[in-house]
């Protein structure tokens, strides 16, 4: 019996070692870890799709959490560039559009961040007379027009899907624009993993190549098209268009957070998701996709 089990425990070590060895070769060459990605991915679209289908107001809650998040993020690596955005006004603004959004629509969203702006605008002159953070009037300035980026980027952006889910049967819209954006990232992995040789931006993102923008290109477009005639109830052709586009503004929004962070000066905008980064490293694609599905939906729904 003994020897039954240490030849046991000798077979489960060595299979754990062969595991990890495979889990470093997979990190070593996507730049990330795979397992601790794919863990998380998952979980979070389980949460989407549940908070779709089942109750769509319960988006709102899935929202808050990864645009609150977003804009604490973006707030504090900001301070590394010496742009002071105080957290606390900034992520209180992103958490009231949302509410704002899906009741009252775009408008509404927009005056609650210009008026957020001024709340962190105010805060953060408090700030600079009596809470030991001073400022000259230029880097003021330059404070509150980072305050005005964040909410532009983080907040509006995200808020137009939530505006998209507000609208009638918008739900399986966003449901729809956010698994194209998935099926672009994951050709993009699996197609630049195998064959990527040529390097589509090198000084924003090494690691992306015109094999991997190919392989999201042909993924997108059947995501795009199989969604159009089974959910979206469009002709297979729409599924071509809302495909491309939605593989543009994910790409670009990929690319853009990606030369945010090198201008900043980060490799990720912080480290709370394993193998992801942060939580704005996984919606850099989603939001400017947001507001490509809205406008979409808009012109074709209406």
């Amino acid at each position: 019996m003994k020897a039954t089990r240490a030849d046991f425990e000798r077979q489960l070590e060595a299979k754990r070692l062969q595991f990890d060895l495979a889990n470093n070769r997979l990190t070593q060459r996507a730049g990330r870890n795979i397992i601790g990605a794919v863990a998380i991915g998952v979980a979070m679209g389980v949460l989407l799709v549940l908070s779709l289908v089942l109750v769509k107001a319960l988006f709102m809650v899935f929202v808050a959490v990864l645009l609150g998040m977003g804009s604490f993020e973006l707030a504090t690596a900001l301070r590394k560039m010496g742009e002071r955005v105080p957290r606390t006004p900034a992520v209180v603004t992103t958490l009231a559009a949302i509410p704002a959004t899906y009741y009252w629509g775009m408008l509404a969203t927009v005056a609650v961040i210009l008026a957020g702006i001024g709340v962190t605008a105010l805060w953060r002159l408090i700030e600079a007379m009596f809470g030991g953070h001073p400022a000259t009037q230029y880097q003021f300035g330059r404070d509150v027009a980072a305050s005005a980026f964040v909410q532009g980027y983080v907040t509006l952006l995200g808020c137009f899907a939530v505006g998209l889910v507000a609208q009638p049967d918008g739900q399986w819209w966003a449901l729809a624009f956010l698994l194209i954006v998935i099926s672009v990232d994951t050709g993009a992995y699996v197609s630049g993993l195998n064959f990527g040789k040529h390097p589509m931006a090198p000084k924003i993102s090494p690691k992306k190549t015109w094999e991997g923008f190919a392989g999201a290109a042909l993924f997108a477009i059947v995501m795009g098209i199989l969604l159009s005639l089974f959910m979206l109830g469009q002709p297979w052709w729409f599924g071509i268009i809302f495909g491309v586009v939605i593989l543009t503004t994910a790409t670009l929004g990929d690319l853009g957070e990606s030369h945010l962070k090198r201008i900043i000066g980060i490799k990720d905008m912080s480290s709370w998701l394993a193998g992801h980064g942060g939580f704005l490293d996984r919606l850099d694609s989603v939001l400017p996709s947001c507001l490509a599905a809205y406008v979409v939906f808009m012109l074709v729904a209406h």
